[in-house]
């Protein structure tokens, strides 16, 4: 399913701005939103990519950010 390179995909991210991709066909799963971008795979990897610049958990970057301040 994941390995089908021309399949419709919806990037999706969950509460703590983690993003993954999904069949576009299938329900997204629960705990997980549709992130806003949808295509082939390729295009759907593209996406995380240029949005997802930090790959720490949002809670982990509030807690580093707690420790600064």
């Amino acid at each position: 399913m994941f390995d089908d390179e021309e399949r419709e995909f919806v990037v999706v991210s969950n509460e703590e701005e983690q993003y993954s991709i999904w069949p576009a066909d299938k329900p997204v799963p629960a705990g997980w939103s549709e992130a806003g971008a949808r295509g082939v795979k390729s295009e759907c990897l593209a996406f995380i990519e240029k949005e997802w610049t930090d790959m720490r958990p949002l809670s982990l970057r509030e807690a580093m950010e707690a420790q600064n301040a």
